[in-house]
């Protein structure tokens, strides 16, 4: 059951269903889960939010005698009670076993996605309260497995593309976040920099961002626009923080100073703008566009390698590397045996030695009965030796054949 209290009436093991306010006004990223450290009433009362809705049934209600003052004081040893009682970080679960929920939360970030761009058009106010739940679901999903909901959101139509793609760099966002080593609170700035990040291109003519063919330089002029515009609708929504502003402004900003629309270079560009702009062009060049097909995953990392001194932070760009892998998932690969396989899923061993589902036999240049393996397993013989074409075998399906 839900109860809505004042802040001043947090105590530890209560479980925080909702904080009110803007969710740019509280200190978490999340806002489900069971209060364990005095520290975080604190922090909440700080942030000036007055009132929060609990969940009695998973947590402490407010009739329970508070604790001790000792108790609250005491940070990391909770009461038994309280352990009992606490909302664990997600624990990681195999792709296999993320995919249908990442698919959920695909299907109903790609609707509110949609509707916020509607709204905007239409003059109307950023709905903050959904865009904060949805970044949560993402973000908790990537922290489940991060490579389930990042492949599945890079599979989008041309159609599907601006809408898809907000929701692809948030989820990138949260990962590289992740690698780099951010706080929580860190972490959910970053993705909702990512989900928001293209905001302006509401604004654009339809015609010239649904466009394709390759844009005429007035109508790329008119495109580099959007950072700018995006910028000014979030300063009049007065509902987004001053990282997730900046990514919106310098997404496309590069370390030369070749970027726009500022042509900042190296250390004017703030850490969160660098990460936009490397989670940016990676979904952007993998997936498929009104005038062009995504590139293979694998292509696009080597094709991000060459660019990377000019373009990107080497720390952040090598922290990107390490969040999806050399091979990142839905990469067609070539192994020591002859055979073709798509990469399924990442090691923690090693990003040279992925889990591929192997298919497809050079030699004879037939389809084989598909064989799951696992590269950094002692026992597996079999290796990458480089990435292949899909196209050079005539290979069509490679999404549905990871993705299955």
């Amino acid at each position: 059951m839900l109860k809505k209290i004042q802040a001043k009436e947090l105590k530890l093991g209560m479980h925080l269903h909702a904080l009110c306010g803007s969710w740019m006004d509280h200190p978490f990223w999340r806002s489900k889960f069971t209060l364990t450290d005095a520290e975080e009433i604190q922090r909440i009362r700080a942030s000036g939010i007055t009132e929060a809705w609990i969940n009695v049934e998973k947590g402490l209600d407010v009739s329970v005698p508070a604790l001790s003052a000792e108790a609250q004081s005491v940070r990391d040893e909770p009461t038994e009670e309280i352990k009992a009682q606490q909302t664990k970080p997600p624990e990681p679960v195999a792709m296999s076993d993320e995919l249908r929920q990442a698919a959920m939360i695909c299907a109903k970030a790609r609707r509110a996605v949609v509707s916020m761009f509607h709204e905007v058009r239409m003059g109307n106010a950023i709905n903050a309260d959904a865009v904060g739940e949805l970044v949560e679901e993402i973000s908790s999903s990537v922290m489940r497995n991060p490579g389930a909901l990042i492949s599945l959101a890079r599979i989008k139509t041309a159609d599907d593309y601006t809408y898809m793609h907000s929701v692809a760099v948030c989820a990138l966002m949260v990962s590289l976040g992740r690698q780099l080593g951010l706080d929580e609170a860190s972490m959910r700035e970053a993705g909702m920099a990512g989900l928001l990040h293209d905001l302006g291109k509401s604004v654009m003519p339809m015609a010239v961002l649904n466009k394709p063919g390759k844009l005429t330089e007035g109508e790329f002029d008119i495109i580099k626009q959007h950072p700018v515009e995006g910028h000014r609708l979030l300063v009049e929504s007065a509902s987004a923080s001053a990282i997730v502003l900046d990514v919106c402004l310098h997404h496309h900003e590069k370390i030369d100073g070749s970027g726009y629309p500022h042509q900042l270079a190296g250390d004017a560009i703030s850490l969160f703008a660098k990460m936009g702009a490397v989670c940016d062009v990676y979904d952007a060049i993998t997936s498929n566009r009104p005038y062009k097909a995504g590139w293979d995953p694998a292509e696009s990392i080597r094709k991000m390698t060459e660019w990377s001194k000019s373009h990107y932070d080497e720390r952040v760009f090598q922290a990107f590397i390490k969040s999806i892998g050399i091979y990142p998932n839905g990469s067609l690969v070539k192994l020591a045996s002859g055979r073709l396989g798509v990469v399924i899923e990442q090691s923690e061993k090693s990003l040279l030695a992925p889990r591929v589902k192997a298919f497809f036999s050079t030699r004879s240049q037939t389809c084989i009965v598909p064989e799951m393996l696992d590269l950094a397993h002692p026992g597996t013989s079999d290796r990458i030796v480089g990435r292949e074409d899909a196209a050079r075998w005539g290979i069509t399906n490679l999404d549905e054949l990871w993705a299955s």
